[in-house]
């Protein structure tokens, strides 16, 4: 059995590697359970996350608090769309009440729909199932299974040089802030000082044009 679903999680990623291949992602549209739109190009420079599960999945559950997590970070966004529900969204609803999902959800229907997001993602054979688009928007992750919070970290900061976007995101304005805010102090500490000794000086050449009033 474990080798069987080996060699299908293989020609899947294989499969799907090779579509990904062909040309750029989908610039993905989705209207989440609040009515809020989502697309790709709108968290350009962020590290996406798009996860599908279902409410009768005990695995989907297993990973929610790691996403939650995740989604809180400032160059991470996670979607969470649910799929193979039913007829009956309060499943979904009350699965995101329960384990405080805080990330967007999109009620997803069923995968076999022919408007089903899936088709704007890639293949969804199996739950939980996760996409990973870098900060260029281009899918560089396909995890058939429970994601790793750690294991997702540290593969973005490992690809950080690849996509420097994320890290300009984060880091760019502190670097501003430390040049910029010295150079702007500094002179009208300098001017005061330059002024008095002048103002000094000049002492020097009004008495001199008083002497010269007088001698004449």
């Amino acid at each position: 059995m474990k080798k069987w679903f080996s060699t299908f999680c293989f020609a899947l990623v294989a499969g799907f590697a090779s579509q990904a291949q062909a040309g750029k992602a989908i610039n993905f549209n989705f209207t989440d359970s609040n009515g809020k739109t989502h697309q790709l190009s709108d968290y350009r420079g962020k590290w996406v996350l798009v996860n599908f599960w279902a409410p009768w999945c005990p695995r989907c559950k297993m990973e929610f608090h790691e996403l939650n997590d995740l989604d809180a970070r400032p160059d991470f966004v996670v979607i969470g769309i649910a799929m193979d529900y039913g007829i009956d969204e309060g499943s979904v609803r009350t699965t995101m009440q329960r384990y405080n999902l805080r990330f967007p959800q999109v009620i997803g229907g069923n995968r076999r729909d022919s408007n089903s997001p899936a088709l704007q993602v890639g293949p969804v054979d199996y739950y939980p199932t996760s996409y990973l688009y870098a900060p260029d928007g281009e899918i560089v992750m396909f995890v058939p299974g429970i994601i790793s919070k750690q294991k997702m970290i540290a593969f973005t900061e490992q690809n950080q040089q690849a996509y420097p976007t994320a890290v300009a995101k984060t880091e760019s304005p502190p670097a501003v802030a430390k040049t910029e805010v010295p150079p702007a102090v500094a002179p009208p500490a300098a001017k005061p000082s330059v002024q008095k000794a002048s103002m000094s000086k000049t002492s020097s050449p009004a008495t001199a044009n008083k002497k010269k009033v007088t001698v004449y």
